[in-house]
């Protein structure tokens, strides 16, 4: 049986990522920053499919914690053969960028997109040292590429994580360990529900996605699992958009 580790892995996309991999027969390693509560609950539902679950509190931007991290998830489960690069967060104030201040872009580069990048260098090295044909799956988000001028701050990190996929993907390819990033849209979450009018109205009214419904966090799951499950053996650094067609240019 494989193992991963989720990042963020006990709320929103983290918890349909974890449950997907579970159901698909795959032991995960939890990890969360501060609700211990929510990351148990997801590992008392891994558990019932008959997979191992074990729960990691690790602030990914903590070079210190990341370590930890990865040392307790070998400990708990062996050797890794899936990192799943998911947990972020939005800033705290949505702020005009002519108005934001760096600690706020400070707090999202460090958690963002500093953390998955060297999270992801510990974990390819443990692969490599294991021979591990392992995958890496990093989340980003559809502000990779769409401006939001009032939360420049997060686009800018999602658009970082775009490159460090490739960088990887370049780099790894030759010790068989293959990269990807899934590119979600609108997805039904907790970061998303203080915006639940406003993006039922662009959805469904507007059609700013062409297929008219909210994303939920097993559509994003469900791609994890296909590249968990090596049906894209001759790829790496690919793109996956989870996201309803939003990326798509019509007329």
């Amino acid at each position: 049986m494989s193992a991963a580790i989720v990042t963020g892995g006990s709320r929103g996309i983290g918890r349909g990522i974890v449950l997907a991999l579970a159901n698909a027969g795959h032991d995960v390693v939890i990890n969360y920053a501060a609700n211990q509560t929510a990351a148990e609950e997801v590992a008392a539902e891994v558990e019932k499919t008959g997979a191992k679950a074990a729960v990691v509190r690790a602030d990914i931007a903590d070079a210190a914690d990341r370590e930890r991290l990865v040392a307790a998830a070998y400990d708990a489960l062996g050797p890794i053969d899936l990192l799943v690069n998911n947990a972020g967060v939005a800033p705290s104030v949505r702020a005009d960028i002519l108005e934001a201040g760096e600690e706020s872009f400070d707090r999202l580069v460090g958690i963002n997109l500093k953390g998955p990048y060297f999270l992801t260098q510990l974990v390819a090295r443990r692969m490599i040292e294991h021979g591990t044909p392992g995958r890496i799956v990093t989340i980003s988000s559809m502000s990779a590429y769409t401006a939001s001028v009032n939360r420049g701050d997060y686009c800018v990190t999602k658009a970082g994580l775009s490159m460090m996929t490739k960088l990887f993907a370049a780099r790894l390819a030759e010790h068989g360990i293959t990269v990807f990033e899934i590119r979600p849209g609108i997805v039904a979450t907790d970061m998303t529900g203080a915006v639940r009018e406003k993006y039922d109205r662009l959805i469904l009214e507007q059609g700013i996605t062409p297929i008219r419904r909210w994303g939920r966090p097993d559509d994003v799951g469900r791609a994890v699992v296909a590249v968990a499950q090596g049906l894209f053996p001759f790829s790496t650094g690919q793109v996956i958009d989870v996201d309803g067609g939003f990326h798509l240019r019509t007329l």
